[in-house]
């Protein structure tokens, strides 16, 4: 999930913002099923969220559309990386701010192991949850130097890119 907005001022997290009733929240999948299930959930909540179904790389909003953009956990589902890059660049207004929150590609097995182990999930779920990280997740993930070849390609006049033990975060700006 994608999520975007514009302040007042010049999947959940995009309603846990809109409870807080200062944005105008904008949320973009893929999956048309997630995007009814987001909806029927900002509408359980009583909240206005515009969660649309959509492509990173082809977003349906015009250019500085918004203040600020969030893509957590879902860059590596993106099958055009650099596109996906260059329309979030798009869509953010001058100044606009952009937060990518990802796994790295080059996240040892110890990481793994050590971050789905806090999870304190079942012996089954561990092991399962483990082999998902392993042959799936990591394979997808990128590293730092992938997204700042990638970033090279875009028009963000900031970059900020911080690695943790699981994974990265990027800090752009507009």
């Amino acid at each position: 999930m994608l999520a975007c907005w514009r302040s007042r001022r010049g999947r959940y997290f995009a309603i846990e913002l809109a409870k807080l009733g200062a944005y105008s929240i904008t949320g973009l999948d893929i999956s048309r099923t997630f995007v009814d299930i987001a909806r029927n959930n900002a509408a359980e909540a009583g909240l206005a969220v515009d969660f649309r179904q959509g492509d990173a790389a082809k977003m349906p909003f015009p250019n500085r559309s918004f203040d600020f953009l969030l893509c957590r956990a879902a860059f590596k589902n993106f099958s055009q990386p650099l596109r996906a890059l260059q329309e979030m660049c798009r869509v953010l207004d001058s100044g606009g701010r952009a937060v990518i929150i990802d796994l790295r590609r080059d996240t040892s097995p110890a990481a793994v192991s050590r971050a789905v182990d806090e999870m304190h999930l079942g012996v089954i779920n561990t092991i399962l949850t483990k082999g998902a990280f392993r042959f799936m997740l990591l394979k997808r993930a990128y590293t730092k130097q992938q997204f700042q070849d990638f970033l090279k390609q875009t028009n963000f006049r900031s970059i900020d890119i911080r690695e943790n033990f699981l994974g990265l975060e990027l800090m752009l700006s507009r």
